[in-house]
């Protein structure tokens, strides 16, 4: 049996990590400027996270939620005190896209609307609604074109007030920051707009923070350093670390009634261990506030790279547009430098470090980068 082909690999077996460093299984030791697609958040392997899953995996592996589970009340209760987010309720989910899914499906239920607005150039997952807000006609099956998603462009505030003056959008989910679209970031003064219309025309506004969230951007969640207070925010990647936790944050006046939204795994003792665990050291390890402090040092020294057309980002997400495609370049860094990054679009380098990233790692990335060029 051969496994199915999902992505273009290198060849190469990623089978040990520390910190932001990875190793094969010749032993050959890799900088990791990408973090698994910026899941990795406190680093590979950091010691109180190995630790928690050790135990709790020794104690209870999982139980259904058709009871109680404390772990799940001390993650809502710590998320809430690291992020700001006291007032919001709580909906644990296994990734990004069943987050995605269930956002959009809240917003409609407690709208009673269908139509969706989403901006051009997103990527909200792969499930059935949550692909169908993509901007990617490659991955959207016809099962899934419904016609009920709008793609407008980010940041025009315009287009999208003639499209909520109609009065049947449910929701407009947007990412902050666009991870697969190449970096591309709102505004502050149109995400304040933005919601400002939502409110007026009964619209739920949705923010994508599965790639921007949790740290990356030097906040916790990526909209709050616009000015903003959305309806429903969506987070996974960085929130376990590796291991498989996604979850909604509902705003107070969404009101869920039993069977509303309902989940297998989601929020099993060994996802919330993990959860917390990666609370604890973002909190106790300042990594929120070194994203920011990092991401800057680093932004600064990628300034005029040879062959850049912008540098842009927030915190430890940065994208660098080349003049040129950059897969021969990416190819050298991974066997020539042994750094690993990630690509948005054919020319976008795209950097999702662990939050961990030191001053010294990020000026060796920068001589590797000078390498490969």
């Amino acid at each position: 049996m051969h496994l199915y082909d999902v992505y273009p690999l290198f060849d190469i077996d990623i089978v040990r990590g520390k910190g932001c460093h990875v190793w094969d299984a010749e032993g050959q030791e890799y900088l990791d400027l990408y973090g698994g697609h910026a899941v990795i958040s406190i680093g590979h392997c950091h010691p109180t996270y190995t630790e928690a899953l050790c135990l709790q995996a020794q104690t209870l592996g999982f139980y259904s939620n058709s009871v109680g589970n404390p772990l799940q009340r001390q993650l809502a209760t710590r998320l809430g005190e690291v992020s700001g987010c006291n007032d919001y309720t709580l909906f644990l989910v296994n990734s990004g896209a069943e987050a995605n899914e269930n956002a959009l499906k809240l917003a409609s239920f407690h709208t009673g609307r269908r139509r969706i607005l989403a901006a051009q150039k997103a990527f909200h997952g792969r499930t059935s609604l949550a692909v169908e807000a993509t901007d990617n006609p490659r991955i959207n099956a016809p099962v899934n074109q419904n016609g009920n998603v709008t793609f407008l462009p980010l940041n025009d505030l315009e287009a999208y007030e003639a499209e909520l003056a109609k009065g049947d959008v449910a929701a407009v989910i947007v990412e902050c920051i666009q991870g697969v679209g190449g970096i591309r970031m709102a505004s502050a003064e149109f995400m304040q707009g933005l919601q400002a219309l939502c409110r007026t025309h009964g619209t739920l506004l949705i923010c994508d923070e599965i790639q921007c969230g949790y740290g990356r951007s030097g906040h916790f969640f990526a909209f709050q350093a616009l000015g903003v207070q959305p309806d429903l925010i969506t987070m996974a990647k960085g929130m376990g670390n590796g291991f498989p936790i996604g979850g909604v944050l509902i705003a107070p006046h969404i009101k869920p009634w039993h069977g509303q939204l309902g989940t297998t795994f989601g929020g099993n003792h060994l996802a919330c261990a993990a959860a917390l665990a990666v609370l604890e050291v973002i909190e106790s390890e300042g990594l929120v506030d070194n994203a920011a402090k990092v991401g800057e040092y680093l932004l600064s020294r990628l300034q005029g790279i040879k062959g850049a057309t912008e540098v842009r980002g927030r915190g430890l997400m940065i994208g660098v547009e080349f003049d040129a495609p950059i897969k021969e370049m990416r190819t050298r860094l991974v066997k020539e430098q042994h750094t690993f990054t990630g690509a948005a679009s054919t020319n976008i380098l795209r950097l999702l470090p662990p939050l961990t990233l030191t001053m010294a790692e990020a000026d060796d990335f920068i001589e590797r980068l000078h390498h490969a060029l």
